[in-house]
C-alpha cells in the first residue's frame, strides 16, 4: 500500500520500533506502484538498504558523497524567519541566486506531492528542483544530510515522521514560517526545528458495488466478507496496520491504554473466516482478494481514483470516535547547500496553494482550520473531503513502544502470521 514511513521507528536500537514505524510507509508506496507485495520486517529493511531513487549514489545516506563542495551565504544559514531576509522579495532573490533546491523522499503520488512540486516550479522557474531518492525512509533522509554534509548533494529539506523528527533536532535549522502562529502548538517544535505539515485519518475502504454499505465494524463479520478483510500487515510490523489496529480497538471499546478489545475483535474476524493476512496491493483490491482495507484516507483516495478507471466503485469512511491521525513534519537541513531556497520552499508549503494541493491529494493539511476561517481553502475539495471530525486519537513515542511490545506479545499467538 502507499505508506510513507509506515512505522516511525527511531534510529536508536533500543527503540528500533520507531525507526520501523517511519521506514515502511515510503517503501510501501513504491511497493504498490511496482506491484511488489510488502514482506517481512527483514525484507522491508533489505529493500530499504537497496533503495536508490537518485543518480546520486549517496542520496539515501549510504556510501560516500559524490557531491561537490559548496559555499553558502551565512545570512541565509542563520535566518530563523522571513524577517531575517527582510521581505519575501528579498528571500526570493537570495533563493534565485542559489538557483537550486534539493528535496528527498517525495513520491509524486504521495499526498499529491507531484502537484506541490509543480506549483513551486511554476512560481519560481529559476530555481531548479533536484529530486533525490523518492522512496527513502525518514532515517535515510537525515542520513543523506550527514553523508553529503558540505556538498551540493545534501538534501535541503526533509519530510519526516514524528519519531525521527523529534529525535534528530541537532540536524535541523530553526526556522518559523510566516504561518507559524496558525500551526497548533501541539504539532510543532517550539524552536522551529520541525513542524507538522499534513496528516491522514485511518479509515476503512471497500468495494461498494460488491458489498454495499458498511455502517460499523460489526458489519465486517457478515459471511459476505469471507476471507477479504485486510489489516494490511501485522500491527507490530507495519505502520498502517498499527494505526488500523488502534482504529478498530477504539471502535471495539478500547483506548490507547486498553488494547484488548481490538485483539478480541480481530480474533472474532479470524474465527468467522473473514480476516485475511494477504498483503494489500492494487492487484489484490482489483481482484477482490482484499475487498475491505484499513488504510489512511489519502491512500484510500488514491485507490479510489485509480480503481474508478477500472470500473471499481471504491468507497471509504472514517469514524468520529476513532479519528486516528499521524502528522508528517517539515524540517530544514542545518547544513543545507541552498539555505535560502530551503526557506522559500517552507514558506511555499505553508501557503494556501500548497496546502490545498495536499488537501486535493486526500490529506488533511495542518492549516486546514485556519484556511476554513480565512476562506482560502479550496471549496470544491472541502465539499467532498473527509476531514478530522471530533477529537483525534494520537499517541506519543512512549505509547508507540508500549503498544508495539504488547502487540508483539499477543498478536501472533492469538491471530497468527
Amino acid at each position: 500500500m502507499y505508506y510513507k514511513d509506515d512505522f516511525n521507528l527511531t534510529f536508536k536500537e533500543e527503540s528500533a520500533f520507531y525507526r520501523y514505524l517511519d521506514d515502511v510507509e515510503k517503501r510501501n508506496i513504491m511497493n504498490n506502484l511496482r506491484k511488489i507485495a510488502a514482506g517481512s520486517l527483514a525484507a522491508v529493511l533489505a529493500f530499504s538498504m537497496a533503495a536508490c531513487g537518485s543518480s546520486n549514489a549517496s542520496s539515501d545516506g549510504t556510501g560516500e558523497s559524490t557531491g561537490k563542495a559548496v559555499t553558502v551565504n551565512e545570512k541565509s544559514v542563520k535566518a530563523t524567519s522571513l524577517a531575517d531576509f527582510g521581505t519575501m522579495e528579498d528571500l526570493e532573490k537570495a533563493a534565485k541566486e542559489e538557483g537550486a533546491l534539493n528535496v528527498i523522499a517525495l513520491p509524486h503520488d504521495w499526498s499529491n506531492y507531484g502537484d506541490v512540486i509543480s506549483g513551486f516550479k511554476k512560481k519560481y522557474p529559476k530555481i531548479k528542483i533536484n529530486e533525490q531518492n523518492p522512496n527513502a525512509s525518514s532515517k535515510e533522509e537525515v542520513d543523506a544530510g550527514k553523508t553529503n554534509k558540505g556538498t551540493d548533494a545534501a538534501p535541503d529539506v526533509y519530510d519526516l515522521g514524528l519519531a525521527v523528527a523529534s529525535t534528530s533536532t541537532d540536524n535541523f535549522a530553526s526556522y518559523k514560517v510566516q504561518a507559524w502562529d496558525k500551526i497548533p502548538d501541539s504539532v510543532k517544535d517550539k524552536d522551529g526545528k520541525y513542524y507538522a505539515d499534513y496528516t491522514g485519518i485511518m479509515s476503512i475502504g471497500w468495494n461498494a458495488d460488491k458489498y454495499g454499505d458498511i455502517k460499523s465494524i460489526n458489519d465486517l463479520t457478515d459471511p459476505k466478507f469471507a476471507g477479504t478483510v485486510a489489516l494490511n500487515g501485522k500491527p507490530a510490523e507495519a505502520g498502517a496496520a498499527f494505526n488500523g489496529y488502534l482504529m478498530i480497538n477504539q471502535l471495539a471499546g478500547g483506548d490507547i491504554k486498553n488494547l484488548q478489545p481490538g485483539l478480541d475483535f480481530f480474533k472474532k474476524l479470524k474465527d468467522c473466516g473473514n480476516l485475511t493476512t494477504v498483503d494489500v496491493t492494487d492487484g489484490t483490491i482489483d481482484s477482490g482478494q482484499t475487498g475491505v482495507v484499513m488504510d489512511w484516507t489519502y491512500n484510500q483516495a488514491s485507490y479510489q481514483k485509480s480503481l474508478k478507471a477500472k470500473g471499481v466503485n471504491w468507497k471509504f469512511k472514517t469514524f468520529k470516535n476513532a479519528q486516528v491521525v499521524s502528522y508528517y513534519n517539515q524540517a530544514i537541513n542545518v547544513d543545507a547547500p541552498h539555505p535560502a531556497a530551503a526557506r522559500l520552499w517552507e514558506e511555499y508549503l505553508y501557503s494556501a496553494d500548497a496546502q490545498n494541493d495536499w488537501f486535493k491529494g486526500g490529506a488533511n493539511p495542518v492549516l486546514l482550520d485556519s484556511m476554513k476561517k480565512d476562506g482560502t481553502v479550496d471549496q470544491t475539495t472541502l465539499k467532498n473531503a473527509i476531514t478530522i471530525d471530533g477529537d483525534p486519537v494520537s499517541y506519543t513515542n512512549e505509547d508507540s513502544t508500549r503498544i508495539t511490545t504488547w502487540l508483539q506479545d499477543n498478536w501472533d499467538k492469538t491471530i497468527g502470521n
